[in-house]
């Protein structure tokens, strides 16, 4: 049966109550005298009284210093510490639910370590050198934080924490110390200087990184984290992949110009043997036309791997698409208010010629073809819309990679081209399919206001 804490408290007060009222009682049968009897009778039953309330708290003084202690323990992250109460009454069942409050703080803690481990794990041993800058006290930026990989690319292998940031970048490679002068995410390539072995030459072997930093604060501070990854042999892949594509495309267009130039050839020698020099001309015309293509391919190509840095000036978008519209027909549709930017026009007038090319040869007439100056907030979006078929999904996904071509004679080079321009000139191009159909080529560039 479970007791309540003031049923084990009356039990113990109960008979020194009733002393109390019998005491006096027996005491005035020896005693004429009601006062003495009165204080005799407390002499005896204070002290009893006393006696009787410190044995019944005994139990709960130590049960209470018990929680105390289990509380501090708690505070200090130690989860272990039980409590063991005998009684079935109130104060068992706080025990109970203090022990099953420790169960659970104990499995969260658990919990806890086991997601914090992980974490670390995780980040120790990622590929991706980690640092964690935060300024200090005196001013001074010192690292935080620094896992694995950047120990051995900054520090040998050695701990970074508490170290000045500044330090550890003079120490660093040139190369590393400007890109993190420059304050924004960037590519920087270093140069290491390594022995070949079979030949007893020294070769430089050159390594790329990519800089990523965000900035933060936590606890009143702020807070810069720096990620550094090594691209070298990611980026050598996709070399190999492009070179390949581009030997794999040239050499489709060369074995479509010097297959049809042999066999001409070889048969302008009949005609020669025979006699039948009237057909030698359509031969020679013929030989010449896919000399001219393919002197026209590798052009495209050459223009392609050499374009050179846009040099800017501003330009009033109204009277630089006026120019374009008397070279192929197009709707013009410009805020009235006039748009203008900072462009290299001869590299803006080839990338959207290329784009309205493209309008014209996916089936729009000039009425259908049209181009859509908007002002955004900082940028202007220039549209090269049409009404032609579009593009499927995978067209679409692959129409900006370079020698990326759906027509039968295409370079697959005018819109990698077109991105190239406008990339370089802080804009960026994007494509999507039309609503009713046709297809949206959008540039989006720095508005010169």
């Amino acid at each position: 049966m479970r007791r309540s804490v003031a049923g084990r408290l009356l039990f113990w007060l109960l008979p020194l109550l009733g002393g109390a009222i019998v005491l006096p009682l027996l005491l005035l049968e020896w005693l004429p005298d009601p006062k003495l009897a009165g204080l005799l009778s407390a002499l005896l039953l204070v002290p009893l009284a006393l006696w009787v309330t410190s044995r019944a708290l005994a139990p709960l003084n130590s049960l209470f210093r018990a929680l105390a202690g289990s509380v501090n323990t708690y505070r200090d992250g130690e989860y272990n510490f039980g409590i063991h109460w005998r009684g079935r009454d109130d104060l068992g069942a706080l025990v109970k639910a203090h022990a099953e409050l420790g169960e659970v703080l104990r499995e969260q803690r658990q919990g806890l370590v086991q997601r914090e481990l992980l974490l670390d794990t995780m980040v120790q041993n990622t590929p991706v050198a980690m640092l964690l800058v935060a300024a200090g006290g005196d001013g001074e930026r010192r690292v935080v934080f620094a896992n694995l990989a950047a120990r051995k690319l900054l520090h040998s292998g050695w701990k970074l924490e508490g170290q000045r940031f500044d330090e550890l970048m003079a120490a660093a490679p040139v190369e590393m110390r400007e890109a993190m002068l420059r304050g924004s995410d960037s590519l920087f390539v270093i140069g290491n200087e390594e022995d070949d072995e079979a030949f007893g030459e020294a070769f430089v072997e050159e390594q790329v990184y990519h800089l990523s930093r965000r900035q933060f604060r936590l606890n009143g501070r702020s807070h810069e984290l720096l990620l550094l990854r090594l691209l070298t042999n990611e980026l050598r892949r996709q070399e190999v992949q492009t070179w390949k594509k581009v030997i794999r495309v040239i050499s489709h267009e060369l074995n479509n110009s010097l297959a049809p130039v042999a066999s001409l050839a070889h048969s302008g020698a009949e005609l020669v043997r025979r006699g039948r020099h009237d057909r030698l001309e359509e031969v020679f015309a013929t030989i010449e036309e896919r000399a001219r293509h393919l002197e026209g391919f590798i052009r495209g190509y050459a223009r392609f791997a050499k374009l050179p840095q846009p040099l800017l000036n501003t330009v009033d978008w109204g009277h630089f698409l006026a120019g374009l519209q008397r070279q192929i027909g197009f709707e013009l549709e410009i805020p009235g208010d006039g748009a203008s930017s900072r462009i290299d026009q001869a590299q803006m007038e080839q990338a959207l010629l290329n784009l309205l090319k493209n309008a014209h040869e996916a089936g729009g007439e000039d009425a259908s073809v049209g181009v859509k100056v908007t002002r955004l907030p900082g940028w202007l979006r220039i549209e090269v819309l049409d009404r032609g078929s579009g593009m499927n999904d995978s067209v679409l996904q692959n129409a900006l990679v370079p020698f990326y071509s759906t027509k039968r004679n295409g370079t697959g080079l005018g819109l990698a081209l077109t991105r190239e321009i406008v990339e370089a000139h802080g804009g960026r191009l994007s494509m999507h399919n039309r609503e009713g159909g046709g297809l949206c080529v959008a540039i989006q560039l720095p508005d010169a206001g």
